[in-house]
């Protein structure tokens, strides 16, 4: 394998930004790769380097901003808190992600599954990592304390499915992912907590 130069990583970061400005101002649908490479101030040779296309440029800009937000979440939040502080914690965590970058999260949830099979297992990849870091999180000795129980697959896919959703529409409406902050702490206290 071939370490990859600090140019090279800077140049495939370019572009990454490059998307992810075009993604802001035109929407995934109505970028190209020429727009993403006058973004980034380079040349379609060198996207082409790094990229097979504009799908591909684009799932890489999304694994590495969901693994990033992955992160962000659980750094969040504090394992010793009670348990509603943390699940509080690990929702305003994911809205302040969204909200950081709205267009990029409605961009995942709305063009993503519609670019075919290998988008779909992109997809199904992401929602598991989060499924993840859902499950874990909520596996802390404070929350089985206070008696909250293993959170399963099913649970954290509608909690996911929710939040994502939730979010989308908020934006596509106008609204900020924060207008959503209290009904989604609250839905998801109630879905997570103790019986």
């Amino acid at each position: 394998m071939v370490a990859v130069t600090t140019v090279e990583a800077s140049f495939r970061q370019r572009l990454l930004d490059g998307l992810a400005a075009a993604i802001v101002e035109d929407g995934y649908r109505a970028t190209t790769v020429a727009d993403i490479v006058r973004r980034a101030r380079t040349s379609r040779r060198t996207f082409y380097e790094h990229f097979a296309s504009k799908q591909e440029c684009f799932a890489a800009l999304l694994t590495e901003s969901n693994a990033e937000m992955i992160r962000y979440i659980a750094a969040a939040v504090d394992p010793k808190a009670p348990w509603q502080t943390q699940i509080r914690q690990a929702i305003e965590a994911w809205i302040g992600c969204a909200e950081s970058t709205p267009a990029i999260m409605v961009s995942w949830i709305r063009d993503l599954p519609s670019l075919g099979a290998a988008a779909r297992q992109l997809q199904r990849q992401m929602m598991d990592a989060f499924i993840e870091m859902v499950q874990t999180l909520a596996s802390t000795d404070e929350l089985r304390a206070a008696g909250v129980r293993q959170v399963s697959r099913q649970e954290a896919i509608i909690l996911l499915g929710g939040l994502r959703e939730l979010i989308a529409t908020t934006v596509e409406d106008g609204g900020r992912p924060s207008d959503i902050s209290e009904v989604a702490v609250n839905s998801t206290l109630a879905l997570l907590g103790p019986r």
